[in-house]
């Protein structure tokens, strides 16, 4: 099979590599869509992200789509020919965070395109059955793919126990962003504003539903909010969020940012606010391909490009281009 290969920060390549054997609990799935995610083009740029350094040569992609062809022996051939979303995690069955119903916080985790771990900018890879779960022919390739992403901003909405009624910020307008706010009101919320310092970026997340978009200087303004998820990463961001929340609010930490941060310690403290991070997710699935499925999220519409699989490094490129929401490349294509 082609596998797309980083071989060193900004050298990315084409090649053969024998089509991966399927162990007894797993599918091979002939990989139809691939998002594109900020974490692929951070590795492809610097070669790491906080611990994890790509040492050897890595497969990148993790956001992926397609049809099961093989199965392994402890795996029914009905499900030969299924249309599936992979959920990218290889967790230990055994450990006691995946005992316990937190399997993505697993330590042994084996995750798609995470050093050492090879990922699917390729025409093949393998997964737990479990892990592949059918779509309907009514969702897109490229929706299936996206259900990584969708699975994130679940798993943030969650986290912060959005429900009925609420008033919701988001910070950020990129892709995440924009598909938490749309999560959000999925879930529930009265009102959703986004905030971005880009305004256009803004605006844009008003195709995807009731959502108000606002500079970042009118986030105090607008608030209070019961619930704030920033997705930048930006401290400035996470700070405006901290301090727009009401007494008992909750922050939601989905960006990656700095190492070190300042805390409002007295806001936090004074008006018994929680904060919190997600780290991927668990028993996400599901619900994401429903709100998929029944029109309360829309996730064809972020795709903004496509790409074939020898065009990989120049979709890592192009992760950058603030017009764009969510780039795809199709290994079959």
């Amino acid at each position: 099979m082609r596998a797309s290969v980083l071989r060193a920060p900004g050298d990315i390549a084409i090649e053969e590599r024998p089509v991966p054997a399927v162990a007894p609990d797993e599918v091979l799935v002939e990989v139809s869509a691939v998002g594109v995610c900020g974490s692929d083009a951070h590795y492809y740029h610097d070669g790491r992200i906080g611990d994890f350094v790509v040492e050897s040569p890595l497969v990148l992609g993790h956001e992926a789509a397609g049809t099961i062809v093989a199965v392994g022996a402890d795996i029914s051939d009905d499900r030969v020919g299924a249309r599936v979303s992979i959920e990218p995690q290889h967790p230990d069955l055994s450990s006691r965070e995946t005992l316990a119903g937190h399997y993505n916080l697993c330590p042994h985790m084996r995750f798609y395109g995470t050093p050492p771990v090879d990922g699917a900018f390729a025409e093949y890879v393998t997964i737990r059955s479990g892990f592949a779960f059918d779509v309907p022919d009514t969702v897109s390739d490229d929706a299936a793919a996206l259900m990584e992403p969708l699975s994130v901003a679940i798993a943030a909405v969650r986290k912060g126990g959005v429900s009925a009624g609420q008033r919701v910020l988001v910070t950020g307008a990129g892709p995440i962003g924009v598909v938490v706010a749309q999560t959000a009101v999925a879930f529930g919320a009265t009102t959703v504003v986004i905030s971005d310092p880009d305004l256009n970026r803004g605006e844009r997340a008003t195709q995807f539903g009731p959502i108000d978009p606002v500079a970042p200087s009118a986030v105090a303004d607008l608030g209070p909010f019961d619930v704030a998820i920033e997705c930048s990463g930006a401290p400035a961001a996470m700070d405006s969020a901290l301090r727009a929340l009401r007494p008992a609010g909750t922050l939601v930490l989905v960006g990656m940012g700095p190492d070190d941060i300042t805390v409002a310690l007295p806001v936090l403290q004074n008006r018994e606010l929680v904060v919190t991070g997600v780290f991927r997710y668990a028993n996400t699935w599901p619900t994401a391909i429903e709100l998929v499925r029944t029109g309360r999220v829309d996730l064809d519409r972020l795709v903004t490009g496509h790409y074939a699989l020898e065009e990989t490094g120049k979709a890592l490129r192009a992760v950058s281009d603030s017009a764009q929401l969510k780039l795809i490349v199709n290994p079959q294509r």
